[in-house]
């Protein structure tokens, strides 16, 4: 009886060869195949290191006419890594439909840790990491890019050279002090990170746009206050109909959502003054 192989994804140095590791470099010489999206780039990696290995090129037009022969692989007993050209699979990189076909084929599926250009510059932005977003490329439509700029959370993104200055030149015009990092060749020898408000940034590479991989991180919108005008005509009916402001506006703001001093401030204004 044969053993069903299994998928191991394999992440890969983003920049700096020395940052793969032992796990990964193990797993390559003891797989079948290699799953890999440029074999020649892949090449440089394992030569580098004394591997030798059998490698099949799986990229975004050929990956599921190559899912469907590498499950098959695996069903015969074969085990497959799958790595990208830098950085962990996946991740704005093809392996979805590859990993998506392995679990429902019942396939195991192992996931070894590695490099990541996402988190590096999550960690080196110095901007809060306790929610945030990946959203691989940012959107090329204006409307769009201004609609994620809005968001809350840390945005994690991916970008052009070409289109850094675009980009913040937007954001700019959304919030000029919005706190921006430009990450460039992360684990390279011209890494640079560069800090600064998003009007500064904009102001910086309009000219000169930076060269090599970029990752933006973006500092998430500032909260905005809830619309007061439903909550606080609620309010003002309350207050009418005989109750106490500051106990009426916690009631009105648990609610509505909005704030209690908020709509108590509202109410109390010299221009509207309370019952």
């Amino acid at each position: 009886m044969t053993t069903a192989g299994r998928l191991i994804v394999c992440p890969t140095p983003i920049g700096n060869l020395e940052d793969v590791t032992l796990r990964v470099l193990s797993a390559l010489r003891e797989v079948d195949i290699v799953a890999c999206e440029d074999t020649r780039r892949t090449r440089v990696l394992l030569e580098r290191y004394g591997v030798s290995a059998t490698l099949v090129s799986y990229h975004e037009h050929n990956e599921r006419a190559r899912t469907t022969q590498l499950v098959e692989c695996m069903r015969k007993g074969d085990v497959v890594a799958l790595v990208s050209d830098a950085g962990t699979p996946l991740v704005s990189d093809p392996g979805f439909v590859l990993v998506r076909a392995c679990v429902a084929a019942g396939l195991a599926v192992e996931v070894l840790p590695g490099p990541s250009a996402v988190m590096s510059a999550l960690v080196a932005s110095a901007l809060p990491s306790d929610t945030w977003r990946f959203v691989g490329y940012l959107p090329r439509k204006r409307g769009m890019l201004a609609t994620l700029l809005r968001a809350p959370e840390t945005i994690v993104a991916f970008e052009s050279p070409n289109r850094v200055a675009a980009s913040l030149a937007v954001l700019a015009q959304v919030d000029p002090e919005r706190p921006v990092v430009v990450c460039r060749e992360l684990t390279k020898r011209h890494e640079e990170i560069v800090r600064g408000t998003a009007a500064e940034l904009a102001e910086r590479y309009a000219s000169q746009p930076p060269r090599g991989e970029v990752v933006l991180v973006l500092g998430g919108a500032p909260a905005t206050e809830p619309e007061l005008g439903p909550a606080l005509e609620a309010l003002r009916k309350l207050v009418d109909a005989g109750a106490k402001p500051r106990p009426a506006s916690s009631v009105v703001a648990g609610l509505t959502g909005t704030k209690a001093n908020a709509l108590y401030r509202a109410l109390t204004a010299p221009d509207d003054p309370a019952p």
